[in-house]
């Protein structure tokens, strides 16, 4: 079967979400424009083309959409399709996936949480490359020491803080968002971006 995909209506702008027979196999946040949305998928699923929504990926937008309205939804039964994902990926995928909105966790706790400590780096690296943004919440990891760390959607790291702003309901990213975090440097104020 030939990969679909479909574009979507979020808080962000327009998003698309790419699927296969086995599930979902990338989940797109807004570029600065449609066609450079398109290009992405283009680039990354040759062949992939825009078509009705099957119930379950319907249904997956539909939580998506909400996730990114302040809701907060479970993505935890959301079928990926995994192939072609190295293994340590995978574990790492499984366990972002159990992180509640609006909570985060650092890479090394991530690590230690897979009994595979000192594999900090190589947790970064897994998120570096995650085909499921939002489904699995990469954007829920921040560095040790309260750094946001990387994000590799459209906007890096401000699409990251203003992620996490909408999941804890706030227009403001305040410092008390790393203050739990262990030697957590003053960090500065983010204002989300409101849709004109």
């Amino acid at each position: 079967m030939t990969p679909g995909y479909a574009l979507f209506d979020t808080s962000l702008g327009a998003a698309a979400l790419v699927w296969g027979p086995a599930g979902i196999r990338a989940l797109y946040l807004p570029e600065a424009d449609r066609a450079g949305l398109l290009a992405r998928i283009e680039d990354r699923h040759p062949g992939a083309g825009e078509a009705a929504c099957p119930p379950d990926i319907a249904h997956a937008i539909a939580l998506v959409t909400r996730l990114l309205e302040g809701e907060h939804v479970d993505l935890g039964r959301v079928q990926l399709d995994m192939e072609g994902i190295p293994a340590f990926h995978r574990r790492v995928y499984d366990d972002i996936r159990r992180i509640p909105p609006g909570t985060t966790l650092t890479y090394g706790q991530v690590s230690q949480r897979l009994n595979a400590p000192g594999s900090a780096r190589a947790v970064g690296q897994a998120l570096a490359a995650n085909p499921y943004l939002i489904i699995v919440p990469c954007h829920r990891v921040l560095a040790t020491g309260g750094g946001m760390g990387g994000f590799s959607a459209p906007g890096g790291v401000d699409t990251k803080r203003r992620l996490l702003a909408i999941e804890r309901g706030t227009d403001i990213i305040e410092p008390s968002l790393f203050a739990s975090l262990p030697l957590a440097p003053p960090t500065r104020q983010f204002r989300r971006n409101r849709r004109a």
